[in-house]
Parts: structure tokens; sequence; C-alpha cells
């Protein structure tokens, strides 16, 4: 293990917690006795370019400093490549943090995560979604909910997961179902109307809707939620269980599980880890064991004891 690593820095996360979040997780860091190399580009190319750039150099982690679209693009630079991703989660949405169980607006005790997973090599390696060369950690959106995300990024205000509440209220107008044509592995294509389908590496997106509330991050597959025909009443009546992942006993709710997933709908953009993808047809796979994300230990698992027969008195 080099101890230099990179920190990865978007400065305008967080409505500027990005750039002061680098701050107490440097110091934090080289508190652990770790030299801290900061990455800043001028746009997300010069960052991602910079940020391959110190992977190719041997860093002995790179460390995405910002919220969700910021730990996209470093999954872009260290999928597949061995180099550990670490995470200070300062963002609005966090979902790629909360889905590892990290520190969420605390960049100093994430900043102590990342050093102890570093010192003792532990860690955790979890699958990611890819489109073409593109990686995802959580979930790609299309449909209602890409529409929902293309206005939410729009907006300056408010923020966190209340600014997708009101761009899905302003959406809402024009609520209108889709026809999809669905392939999930080499079966049969699925035909059907749907409001939105999301295909989840992770279970969550836009600020803790648990959409694919099923999904896991290593089992190798992606979880498919396909929300059928409902009118603006059901769809505000349910929206509140997303975010307790209760949405998927809904009638009109449908969940697949694949290895790989081609969504084809006219007119219907693909959005994944909150970012445009481009135009559907897409075709999504899990690749399993894609990335190691420096992570807390996983609490031990207490010993089993065989039940004791109780003793008789002769």
């Amino acid at each position: 293990m080099t101890s230099e690593i990179t920190l990865f820095v978007n400065p305008t996360a967080g409505r500027g917690r990005g750039a002061h979040a680098a701050q107490p997780a440097a110091r934090v860091l080289r508190e652990a006795g770790f030299a801290v190399r900061t990455v800043v580009g001028t746009d997300a190319g010069d960052a991602l370019a910079r940020a391959r750039e110190a992977v190719a150099g041997g860093t002995g982690a790179l460390v995405a400093v910002g919220g969700d679209g910021m730990a996209s693009l470093a999954l872009q630079a260290v999928a597949g490549t061995g180099t550990p991703l670490g995470v200070v989660a300062v963002g609005t949405g966090n979902d790629i943090a909360r889905a590892l169980e990290l520190p969420v607006r605390d960049p100093a005790g994430a900043g102590r995560v990342i050093a102890e997973a570093l010192k003792a090599g532990h860690g955790r390696t979890v699958d990611l979604g890819r489109v073409g060369g593109r990686w995802f950690g959580s979930v790609l959106a299309s449909g209602f909910d890409s529409r929902v995300n293309d206005r939410g990024n729009r907006m300056r205000w408010p923020a966190g997961r209340l600014r997708y509440d009101i761009a899905m209220l302003a959406e809402l107008a024009g609520l209108r179902t889709v026809p999809y044509r669905i392939t999930l592995d080499d079966g049969p294509a699925l035909e059907t109307e749907a409001t939105l389908v999301a295909v989840g590496n992770g279970p969550s997106y836009g600020g803790g809707m648990r959409i694919c509330s099923g999904a896991r991050l290593d089992d190798g597959l992606l979880d498919v939620t396909v929300v059928g025909e409902c009118s603006r009443t059901t769809l505000l009546r349910v929206f509140p269980r997303v975010y307790r992942g209760t949405h998927l006993g809904h009638p009109a709710v449908t969940v697949h599980r694949a290895a790989r997933v081609t969504l084809e709908a006219r007119g219907v953009t693909g959005y994944a880890d909150g970012e445009p993808l481009g135009s559907l047809p897409l075709t999504a796979e899990a690749v399993p064991r894609a990335v190691r994300v420096l992570t807390a230990p996983a609490p031990a698992t207490p010993p089993t004891t065989s039940p004791t027969t109780p003793s008789t008195t002769p």
C-alpha cells in the first residue's frame, strides 16, 4: 500500500460543501500518516482525465469528495483497476454512500473510515452497473423518474431530496405512460406500458428514494422496477412509500432481476447516478466485484452455540 492518496474534489457539491469538506477529510488522512494530493478539474472531462492519471500513476486510493455525481465520476477512473475508492459524501443525494453505509455529510468521519480501511487493508468489493463504457453505482432511471431527474438537476433550490419532490410535482402535470420493450438476459422481450422503469445496482436514487429497494451490491444482478399505468392520485398516494421501499407491493409495480437488461422506448432519456446517459435503447449489465470501496469493517457475527441439554440428577 502506497502512503499517497488522491482527493478528487468537486468544489461546487452541496452548495460549496465539497471544497470545505476536503479540508477536514484531508486533515484526518494526514494525521493518520498519509500524503494527500488534491485533484480539481476545470470541468468533468478534465477532472476525469486527472483522476485517471492519478490511478495510472499508482495512487493508493482515489477519494471522491462531493455527491453522487463525483462518486460516479470517480468510478469511471477506478472500476476494474484494483485502485480502491473512498467516498466523502457531502452532496445532495449521496445514494452511493448510503448504499455502502458510509458517513453522510461528516467529512472527518468519512476520512477516519478511509484511513482505518487503508491501514487495516479491509474494504468491500462490490458490483457495478455498466452501459457501454459508462459505469454506475446506484440506479439507471428512465421514464417519469428521468424527467424528474432532468428537472431536478436544473433547479438551484431547494437542496436535498426536497428538490426532487418538487420536481416530481411539476412533472405530474404531464404524467403519461410510455410503450417499453424490456429484454432480460436472453429471455423474450416484454412489451408493456410503463410510467417508469428503473434499473438498480443499488437500492436508491434522488436522496433516499428506494425505488429498487431489494437491490444488493454483491449479488451479480440488477433489479428492474417497472411502474405500470397509474393515475396522478395513485402516484401521489404511493410516492411516500418509495422512501421506505414498501411501494414494491403495489399492484402497479413489478420487479425483475437479471444480469443484463435492455430498455427500448421512444423519446426517453436514461440517467445513471443522476447523470444523463443518452436516449433509449440502452443495455445495462451487472459487472460483479468491479470495485473495492473503503468502508468500515463488517460487524463481527456472534458465534452460534448449540442448545444445551438440561442435566438431570439420577
